[in-house]
């Protein structure tokens, strides 16, 4: 598992870890009953505090992502990944809305949105 963390980020460090744990479990990359790491090894990997990767892994916990087995870790639980896939939809559609009401807004044209949208995927 790879984890990266922007330190200029606006967002707080814990909810970039959950975002990426999400991803991962989320795209089928962490399947129910894989390992993660101990909350010291990833603070150490990180170089961040334990508390903030005890905070990850307690948001995470309580969504029921991954379970904590007391003396043997912390493991990715049986999410329901299509409810996961479907709230990710929800946040995408939600944030498309705004921006096209944006763009509505300053004159922009379906077809120059649609080039927009293009041109920006294909750069990612």
């Amino acid at each position: 598992m790879n984890i990266c963390i922007n330190t200029k980020s606006a967002k707080p460090i814990y909810e970039q870890i959950e975002e990426q744990i999400r991803e991962e479990i989320v795209a089928g990359r962490l399947k129910s009953g894989d390992m993660l790491p101990s909350i010291r090894a990833l603070a150490g990997d990180l170089k961040i505090s334990v508390i903030t990767t005890k905070r990850a892994y307690a948001d995470l916990e309580a969504e029921g992502l991954i379970l904590s087995s007391p003396g043997k870790g912390f493991f990715v639980d049986h999410p329901d990944v299509q409810l996961l896939g479907e709230k990710k939809n929800v946040v995408l559609e939600k944030n498309l809305g705004d921006w096209v009401v944006l763009a509505k807004k300053t004159g922009i044209t379906r077809g120059e949105a649609i080039d927009m949208l293009e041109i920006l995927w294909d750069e990612e």
